[in-house]
C-alpha cells in the first residue's frame, strides 16, 4: 500500500491476524539473503587474493615439425601430356613408387631414339677426334725429321765452307809463292839484260830467262784465278747455308701450321664431343622424366591435374602427397606485445579443435583436455596477418598428444606465465598493460655495455 491517504488503515485495523498478510510478509527469507551476500562478499574477497598463471592465449594449427615432413605437391620438371595415372586419390605410396607417366609437347624432344641417335654422333665425334690426334702426332714425326734433316743438311753446308775457306788460304799461299817466283824471274831476266849489256850474257840467256819471266807472270795468274774461284766458293758455301736454314725453316713453318690446324680441330671436336656427350645425358635424363614418381612415402591427397591427355608447363603442379611419417608441431600466431614474454623452450598448453576440453586458463592444473607442449621457435618476422608465428613440439615430459590429430587441425594455445593475485591481474585488463615481462630460469638480462 502507497499509504498516501490521510485515512490509514494499517493504523487502525492489525493485518498481522490475516493469512495474507503472513504469506506475503516474510522476514525469514530476507535473513537468509543477507547471510548468503554476506558470505559471498567474503569468498569474492578471498578469491581476488588467490593466485592467478598469466597466460598468453593464440591461434594456429597442426602442422609437422620439420618442413621435409609437411604436405607438399609435385611437380614436373618438363612440360609435357599426361598419358596414364598409376595411383587414386588416397593411395599409399613408397618413395620412387610411379605416379603417371607424361609425354614430351615440344618438338625437338618427340624423337624416341633422340638419345640413342645423339650417342651415335658423339661416337663419330670420337672417331674424328682419334683421327686429328693420330695426324698431330704425323706431323710432330715428320717436324722431327725435318729438323734432323735440316742439322744434317747444315753440318754438310759447314763442311763445305770450311773446305772452301781451307783451300782459299791453300790459294792464297801458292800465290804468294806465285808472286815471289815471279819477282825472282823478273830480277834475274833484270841482271841477266844488264850482264848482256855489258857483254857478260849472251842473247840465248836473255831470252831464256825472258821466258821463264814470262811463265811465272802466266802461274802468277792462274794462281790469282784459283784463289778467286776458292774465294766463291766460299760465297756460295755461305749461301748454301743460308739456303737451306731457309728451306727448312718454311718446310717446318708449313708442318707447324698443319700441325696446330690439326689440334684446333682435334680441340674443336672433343668440345663438340663434349657438348654431345652432354646432350645425350640430358636426353637420358629427360626420357626418366616422363615418369612422375613419389619423392617420398606418404599418401595421395589431391590429383590437381586430373584426366588423360590434359598439357602443363614445367614446374607446374600437378599431385599432393602427404608424407606417413610425420613429426606433429602446432604454429601458432601471438600478437607483437605478446612475442617479447614467449621464448625458446617455454611450456605450453595445447587445445585440439574436436577434443573436449575445460580449460581455465589463469588456473592450468584444474584444466581438462589440454596437452603439453615446448616452444621450439619463435620467428623473428611478422607474418602476414599481423602476428608473430611460434612453432611448438609435443613436451616430452609431458602426456602424449592424441594420435588421431590430423596435420591441418585447429589449436588453441595457451602460453603459462607469472603467477600474480587474482585483483592484479583484474586490475590489468581494466587498465590494458601488457602481463609482466620475465625471463626464464638460467637467463639473464642483457646490460648495455659502455
Amino acid at each position: 500500500m502507497l499509504n498516501i491517504s490521510e485515512n490509514q488503515l494499517n493504523k487502525k485495523v492489525d493485518i498481522r491476524g490475516y493469512s495474507a498478510f503472513a504469506k506475503a510478509q516474510k522476514k525469514q527469507h530476507f535473513k537468509y539473503f543477507n547471510r548468503f551476500l554476506v558470505a559471498f562478499a567474503i569468498i569474492g574477497v578471498i578469491i581476488l587474493f588467490l593466485p592467478w598463471t598469466q597466460n598468453v592465449t593464440g591461434k594456429g594449427f597442426v602442422t609437422t615439425l620439420t618442413p621435409d615432413q609437411r604436405p607438399q605437391t609435385i611437380q614436373s620438371q618438363i612440360p609435357g601430356r599426361i598419358e596414364q595415372w598409376f595411383v587414386r586419390e588416397g593411395d599409399y605410396v613408397k618413395k620412387g613408387d610411379t605416379i603417371l607417366r607424361i609425354s614430351e609437347i615440344k618438338n625437338e624432344y618427340q624423337d624416341p631414339l633422340l638419345a640413342e641417335r645423339t650417342r651415335q654422333q658423339r661416337d663419330a665425334k670420337s672417331n674424328a677426334v682419334g683421327s686429328y690426334k693420330s695426324k698431330v702426332q704425323a706431323l710432330v714425326n715428320q717436324l722431327g725429321a725435318l729438323q734432323r734433316e735440316r742439322s744434317l743438311k747444315l753440318q754438310q753446308a759447314e763442311n763445305k765452307l770450311k773446305q772452301a775457306r781451307y783451300k782459299v788460304q791453300s790459294d792464297s799461299i801458292d800465290l804468294v809463292a806465285a808472286r815471289t817466283n815471279r819477282d825472282i824471274a823478273q830480277t834475274q831476266y833484270d841482271r841477266t839484260a844488264t850482264l848482256q849489256s855489258e857483254g857478260l850474257k849472251s842473247t840465248a840467256e836473255v831470252e831464256d830467262k825472258r821466258l821463264k819471266l814470262q811463265e811465272t807472270e802466266a802461274k802468277l795468274i792462274s794462281q790469282e784465278n784459283k784463289l778467286l774461284a776458292s774465294q766463291n766458293e766460299v760465297l756460295n758455301a755461305t749461301l748454301e747455308i743460308s739456303r737451306t736454314q731457309a728451306t727448312y725453316a718454311e718446310k717446318i713453318s708449313k708442318a707447324q701450321s698443319d700441325k696446330f690446324t690439326a689440334s684446333s680441330a682435334q680441340y674443336d671436336t672433343e668440345a663438340q664431343v663434349s657438348k654431345l656427350d652432354n646432350a645425350s645425358t640430358n636426353y637420358e635424363i629427360r626420357s626418366t622424366l616422363q615418369y612422375v614418381v613419389a619423392p617420398q612415402n606418404g599418401y595421395i591427397n589431391k590429383a590437381i591435374k586430373a584426366g588423360i591427355g590434359e598439357t602443363f608447363k614445367e614446374g607446374e603442379q600437378l599431385v599432393g602427397i602427404m608424407p606417413s611419417d610425420y613429426d606433429l608441431a602446432v604454429e601458432t600466431f601471438v600478437r607483437p606485445i605478446d612475442l617479447p614474454l614467449i621464448h625458446t623452450g617455454e611450456s605450453i598448453r595445447v587445445q585440439f579443435d574436436g577434443w573436449p576440453a575445460i580449460v581455465f586458463s589463469g588456473w592450468p592444473d584444474a584444466s581438462f583436455g589440454t596437452y603439453g607442449g615446448t616452444v621450439v621457435a619463435v620467428e623473428t618476422f611478422i607474418s602476414s596477418n599481423g602476428k608473430f608465428r611460434v612453432l611448438i613440439a609435443p613436451d616430452p615430459e609431458a602426456e602424449s598428444w592424441p594420435k588421431n590429430v590430423r596435420v591441418g587441425s585447429g589449436a588453441q594455445t595457451i602460453a603459462l606465465l607469472n603467477d600474480v593475485p587474482i585483483w592484479y591481474e583484474l586490475w590489468r585488463q581494466l587498465n590494458g598493460f601488457p602481463a609482466d615481462y620475465y625471463l626464464p630460469d638460467g637467463k639473464e638480462p642483457v646490460k648495455d655495455k659502455k
